[in-house]
């Protein structure tokens, strides 16, 4: 891959001014919010809270596991007490049940997660044992200590097991779970406005005229936010009419956490998003290095952070995973704001440079990262068949077998 240097200036906007970088463009954003207040979160009880964020560490109240217990089915012994003559079966200890002490020269049937005799010093597997009326015979001699699991060998009592900002997913419940939480104490969700604007937006399933379409973005913007465990406060949608844009923005801001818009952020005659905010807030930058996506800028709006995305679905797309998802994350609480890419190599050539990052949709096919399809910012297909977004940094050639910044889709929307 041959790259020019990327310190370079970035090209400009259709205002003359320098467009930001990619990384540049989401530190800008996330240096403009923090997290929530911790004293706004709530205790939730453990089975509604996958998908919500930490507000507080979750502290182990015993250690785990309790007790030495068994890894296996087998029999629990002293390892020398072992001999030709076998070992008499003196108890049987299950799951849930309180042994008694090993007594000398005696093995003690055993089943997996069950605690180990006091005395005891190895289990033997069933399998390598013997068993003749009420004698046991071990066949294969293991080694000492073989099969149990120690005491406190997951956690101790009084330690966080989980951290706050964490994301709770099933694994994260689970271990709440058995580290003695039935409640967590987590951080509210998100209220986010959507603004969808355009002429020519008709809803899904209305039948059609001239020059009309169906919106989409709403329905997809409605989706990530839920995705990533914030709620949709409203979906306005409006016409490509300055008093209508400068109207909605107003009564979104007044409401919610987050206010994301779709299209209506270019320059033309139709387009009144930017002005709108700009005469009831403040905009930090307008337009980006990027492909797909350019025209997208962030601001806020009295108390609330605006996020501008671009009109085509492509777009708006790959600039909310890029950038929306990372300032929801800031604005959770979450520790992770952008997951770390991957570098896989490159399944095609790209033999002409750009002067922006170019984030393209492909599938990985024999471990390497090819295009999925048309990459038009208009053209959806391939969004919904893609495994991941895959960049080409600006001023760059691609070769193939090259290696290139890769981001699953599962990361990216978790």
């Amino acid at each position: 891959m041959t790259t020019a240097d990327p310190t370079a200036t970035r090209p400009a906007s259709a205002t003359g001014k320098r467009l930001l970088g990619v990384e540049e463009a989401r530190a800008t954003i996330l240096s403009a919010v923090a997290p929530p207040d911790p004293s706004a979160a709530a205790p939730i009880a453990l089975e509604q809270a996958a998908g919500r964020v930490l507000a507080t560490d979750v502290v182990a109240a015993l250690s785990m596991p309790r007790w030495p217990n068994s890894a296996m089915d087998g029999y629990a012994l002293r390892l020398g007490d072992v001999g030709e003559g076998g070992l008499p079966v003196s108890q049987r200890v299950a799951a849930g049940t309180a042994p008694a002490p090993l007594a000398a020269g005696t093995a003690a049937r055993i089943f997996t997660g069950a605690p180990v005799p006091e005395g005891a010093d190895t289990i033997v597997m069933q399998e390598h044992c013997r068993v003749d009326g009420d004698r046991v015979f071990v066949e294969k001699t293991p080694e000492p200590g073989v099969n149990i699991r120690p005491a406190a060998e997951d956690f101790t009592d009084g330690e966080p097991v989980l951290a706050a900002g964490t994301h709770l997913r099933p694994q994260h419940i689970a271990l709440a779970a058995s580290a003695g939480a039935a409640s967590v104490h987590v951080q509210p969700r998100m209220q986010i406005a959507l603004m969808i604007t355009g002429d020519e937006l008709v809803p899904a399933g209305q039948a059609l005229g001239d020059g009309q379409i169906h919106e989409s973005n709403g329905h997809m913007l409605a989706a990530l936010g839920a995705q990533l465990g914030a709620e949709i406060q409203a979906i306005h949608t409006v016409a490509d009419d300055a008093d209508a844009t400068r109207e909605t923005l107003a009564r979104a801001a007044a409401n919610a956490d987050l206010i994301v818009t779709s299209g209506g952020a270019s320059v033309g005659d139709c387009d009144h998003v930017r002005s709108a905010a700009e005469s009831i807030g403040e905009l930090a930058f307008f337009g980006i290095a990027i492909k797909p996506g350019k025209p997208l800028a962030f601001g806020r709006i009295e108390d609330a952070p605006l996020l501008v995305l671009p009109g085509n679905p492509v777009s708006l797309f790959v600039t909310f995973l890029l950038f929306g998802a990372p300032l929801l994350r800031r604005l959770q609480g979450r520790t992770a704001t952008m997951p770390e890419a991957l570098w896989v190599p490159a399944g095609f050539e790209q033999t002409r440079t750009r002067g922006r990052a170019d984030y393209i949709r492909v599938r990985l096919e024999d471990g390497r990262a090819v295009p999925c399809g048309g990459q038009g910012s208009g053209i959806l297909t391939p969004t919904a068949i893609a495994d991941g977004l895959a960049c080409i940094p600006p001023d760059s050639t691609v070769a193939p077998g090259e290696p290139l910044a890769y981001w699953p889709m599962a990361t990216l929307l978790d």
